[in-house]
């Protein structure tokens, strides 16, 4: 019997790097955002806050990320996710830490969820930008939104 699961993570070197990426995105489109990357046990690996980000944004930013890392699909997914079911909208929506609006993607390399990117301060479709753009500076697959 084997105790033991050997699993991949995102280095805190790329996580460093994709934060420091999606805040140069969000300057590029002039707005002020908090962002967080996490390993997929949704623990922080690394975290930006912009000077006058909204201090309210900085645990949604963290809890977008650890929620795509843990589920695996963006955070914009989960209304498609629960589809007519009002009893999972409303039980999901209540649940401490996971987010089900857009700004949250999950990281993945060659395919293996490695963590999750998350961005709060904008508009969801900016904070999602924003996240892209972290995936995209370390080379991770891109997520569909």
């Amino acid at each position: 019997m084997n105790i033991a699961i050997p699993q991949v993570t995102i280095s805190a070197e790329a996580a460093h790097t994709a934060v420091a990426a999606a805040l140069r995105h969000a300057a590029e489109l002039g707005v002020l955002i908090n962002v967080g990357v996490t390993d997929v046990s949704g623990t922080l690996v690394a975290f930006l806050r912009m000077p006058g980000a909204f201090p309210q944004s900085v645990q949604l930013a963290i809890d977008k990320a650890a929620t795509a890392a843990g589920f695996g699909f963006p955070t914009a997914k989960w209304m498609d996710v629960c589809g007519d079911d009002e009893g999972m909208k409303l039980g999901f929506s209540s649940q401490t830490g996971l987010i089900v609006f857009g700004g949250g993607l999950p990281i993945r390399t060659q395919g293996q969820l490695i963590g999750g990117i998350g961005v709060s301060g904008a508009s969801a479709q900016q904070d999602e930008a924003c996240a892209h753009a972290g995936l995209r500076a370390i080379g991770a697959d891109e997520s569909v939104s």
